[in-house]
């Protein structure tokens, strides 16, 4: 439901009662932050698009996130020289508090973020990592407040397993293209990318679908037939611009 009010407070509400002004197209974001995943995903099934994922989930009881994407690549280690850890140049070249660290190519099993990370990220204004891949240190996460969504916990290292091998470029997450500074949302049902070129039609259609359905709810409470408000036509009508 795209009522912002029913959960915790979202990250971008707390970056702002800590006083940092958001720097890239606030109102944007604050659109996006009023919605959440469920709403934006029957807005890019609307109006066909690809965007939603599944399995990536909070990794503690973390709040919603919303922001731009800042996209990582990884792999496997092939050799044994030392390198730069991974993720950490990005987050150091970090400029803006608008960012969500995309990360893709995960192994199973193996930890692709710490609580060391998660440190520099808070220090940095970072909003969250999104990993299509597993963290460790998750109590280290939580402690600060530190968003992390992703496939699962390990506490097997990154260190000679795996290395970074590129950033700022289009990355693969759960099947769906993520590209630099595309819109990002996270909450508890998941993981949902917005092209950036698309994220005012996606916000308009969200916005429709979250006022049709508000007042589907209070028709069903009010005591109308189920049946009746959840119909097909009922939903057609969204896309018709019909919203009362």
């Amino acid at each position: 439901m795209g009522n912002v009010s029913r959960g915790k407070s979202n990250y971008l509400e707390l970056l702002i009662n800590r006083g940092t002004k958001v720097k890239s197209n606030p109102s944007l974001l604050e659109r996006l932050a009023r919605l959440d995943t469920n709403t934006v995903s029957d807005a890019l099934d609307f109006l066909g698009m690809p965007g939603a994922t599944h399995g990536l989930r909070p990794l503690w009881d973390c709040p919603k996130i919303v922001g731009r994407a800042s996209t990582i690549q990884l792999g496997p280690k092939a050799d044994a020289k030392p390198t730069v850890h991974l993720i950490s140049p990005v987050i150091d070249a970090v400029t803006t508090d608008d960012r969500i660290l995309v990360i893709s190519g995960g192994i199973d099993g193996i930890s692709c973020w710490g609580d060391i990370l998660a440190n520099a990220a808070v220090s940095k204004k970072v909003r969250g990592s999104v990993i299509d891949g597993f963290s460790r240190d998750i109590e280290g996460s939580e402690s600060i407040g530190y968003p992390v969504y992703g496939r699962g916990i390990t506490m097997i290292s990154a260190r000679n397993r795996v290395i970074q091998t590129g950033s700022g470029e289009p990355v693969e997450v759960r099947g769906v293209t993520v590209h630099e500074d595309d819109y990002v949302i996270a909450d508890r049902c998941g993981t949902v990318f917005v092209p950036a070129a698309r994220i005012e039609e996606v916000l308009d259609m969200g916005e429709r679908i979250a006022r049709r359905q508000d007042g589907m709810v209070e028709a069903v409470r009010a005591g109308r037939s189920v049946a009746e408000v959840m119909h097909d036509k009922e939903f057609e009508a969204i896309n018709q611009g019909d919203t009362k």
